[in-house]
């Protein structure tokens, strides 16, 4: 089930819509996490939060990553409102960030809601940032980046997808923005960049059989290491099974690179979660499953 598309009766977004931007009240959260290696083991290091975001430090699972969880308190993102994070682990630290629910990206009357995310690995590190979708509505407007930047040895997977509305009301997306951009650096040099970017009238786009045809939600799914491309076999044989979803995937120099499309959000969620929990396990030995919050 993609989590928060049933969470609010339709004519409440509405007047929460209309009042915060009748009002020209505009949020910006922020969040600060790093993890350090000390005496032995990956701790907590860095811990900052700010409205409307909040971090929580739940337990990890037996022989699993430390894990910092990323909550959205607003209950979602209209026109105007900012999210600043900022994600590390320092030399030989691993840890594992995702988030509480999927985050929802509510109708704007003009301005855009933004969403900048950085993401830190130090030589010999680990990190997961997977978080859960977001939902874009019907006339919403969302810049979203995501930059990582990785040194020596240390080394990375990171997600990010996309549902176009809420399909369960009978929801479709036929305008607004959608930016969603990344870059990847690696000892200070960029080895990537890539940027969707659907604005306007955008529903041709989204329909066109050589654009989106159809789909209702889309992923990507990067992992970055000296040795990313030897894992591209892998990752194709556990893209097999997911009939309801297209994926393709590539590899680059120390980039390793999955696009997942389809027509059903709820197929295109397990594709990228069943990819992430196996390339977890190809790449680091690390157990073949989703943090609690994935199967809630």
């Amino acid at each position: 089930m993609v989590q928060g598309a049933v969470a609010d009766r339709p004519e409440d977004l509405v007047c929460r819509e209309k009042a915060r931007e009748d009002k020209k009240v505009a949020v910006h959260g922020a969040a600060t996490v790093r993890f350090e290696h000390r005496h032995g083991e990956t701790r907590l290091a860095t811990l900052y939060h700010h409205d409307p975001l909040r971090v929580l430090m739940p337990t990890p699972r037996r022989d699993d990553l430390p894990i910092a969880v990323l909550a959205t308190t607003s209950g979602g993102m209209v026109g105007g409102d900012c999210m600043d994070i900022d994600l590390s682990v320092g030399q030989g630290a691993k840890a594992l960030i995702t988030t509480q629910a999927a985050e929802k990206v509510y109708r704007s009357t003009g301005a855009d809601c933004r969403i900048d995310t950085g993401l830190s690995v130090e030589d010999g590190g680990w990190l997961e940032w997977v978080p859960q979708e977001a939902i874009v509505f019907e006339g919403s407007r969302l810049r979203r980046l995501t930059r990582i930047d990785l040194s020596g040895s240390g080394r990375l997977i990171a997600g990010e997808m996309l549902v176009f509305g809420r399909a369960a009301f009978g929801e479709t997306v036929t305008r607004g923005l959608i930016r969603d951009a990344w870059e990847v650096a690696r000892d200070g040099r960029l080895i990537w960049a890539d940027a969707l970017h659907l604005d306007g009238d955008i529903a041709e786009t989204l329909a066109h059989p050589a654009g989106f045809a159809g789909a209702a939600a889309c992923a990507t799914l990067l992992h970055v290491a000296s040795d990313a491309a030897r894992h591209l076999d892998a990752v194709r044989a556990l893209a097999e099974p997911h009939k309801g979803a297209r994926i393709g995937a590539t590899a680059l120099d120390g980039l390793l690179i999955v696009r997942i499309l389809g027509g059903d959000a709820r197929a295109v969620r397990r594709a990228y979660a069943a990819l992430w929990s196996g390339l977890r396990s190809e790449a680091a030995g690390l157990p073949t499953r989703l943090p609690r919050l994935w199967e809630v």
